[in-house]
């Protein structure tokens, strides 16, 4: 039984990245953690997108228009593929080459910038103490939109992006994005904890099972 969204481990080290993960690609059916407004919700107060005042707000301005809440969940659905497609773009493989495709990345690019560009137009500037900011999430039926496409936006410009990994597919991991933040950028494995492990514990059993002298 798949976990609920608000038991996801959180190892993209960006919110962004941790929306990317909400969708497990890998399989026949992809499950999306995302399945409704509701879950959307509870995972951004999770991950601190939204305080609970904000959740109330966002709660009730879509249960008053529920067109509004299908149209914030299919525009972070949006968002979040976007933002995938951007960062197989940049993840080197072993030839050197990338997991993505270029043209699809810069498609995504396309889209993901007119996102920002609605949630920039709905932003609006706020005196902090000493300090000017951009707040975006000024519409309540738009906020999860809003300041998600917002931090897409911070991951692609103000992350590392040559340290962006993918846990690899290929030997058993489970393909989630993060950013490596290890001092030597040798970080392989979304978390050694769960597929690391569980690769390497698959090999072993795999090199008994092929060590034992065949039965006569």
């Amino acid at each position: 039984m798949p976990l609920d969204v608000c038991q996801l481990p959180l190892v993209g080290g960006h919110t962004a990245l941790d929306l990317v993960n909400t969708l497990e690609r890998g399989g026949s059916s992809p499950h999306d953690f995302l399945s409704d407004g509701s879950a959307l919700l509870r995972w951004s107060v999770r991950v601190g997108m939204i305080i609970d005042v904000e959740a109330d707000q966002v709660g009730r301005a879509w249960r008053e228009e529920p067109a509004s809440a299908h149209a914030g969940l299919a525009a972070v659905r949006d968002i979040r593929e976007g933002l995938y497609l951007v960062m197989l773009a940049v993840i080197a493989d072993a030839d050197g080459g990338t997991a993505g495709d270029p043209v699809a990345a810069g498609a995504a690019l396309v889209a993901l910038h007119q996102r920002w560009s609605g949630a920039a137009a709905r932003a609006r500037f706020v005196l902090d103490s000493s300090r000017v900011r951009l707040a975006y999430g000024t519409v309540p039926a738009m906020l999860l939109p809003d300041r998600i496409a917002e931090a897409a936006l911070d991951v692609m410009l103000a992350a590392d992006l040559t340290r962006v990994r993918r846990c690899p597919v290929l030997e058993g991991g489970c393909g989630w994005l993060f950013l490596d933040q290890s001092r030597n950028g040798s970080r392989r494995w979304c978390r050694m904890a769960d597929c690391g492990n569980a690769v390497k514990a698959r090999r072993l059993t795999e090199r008994r099972r092929a060590a034992r002298p065949p039965r006569s």
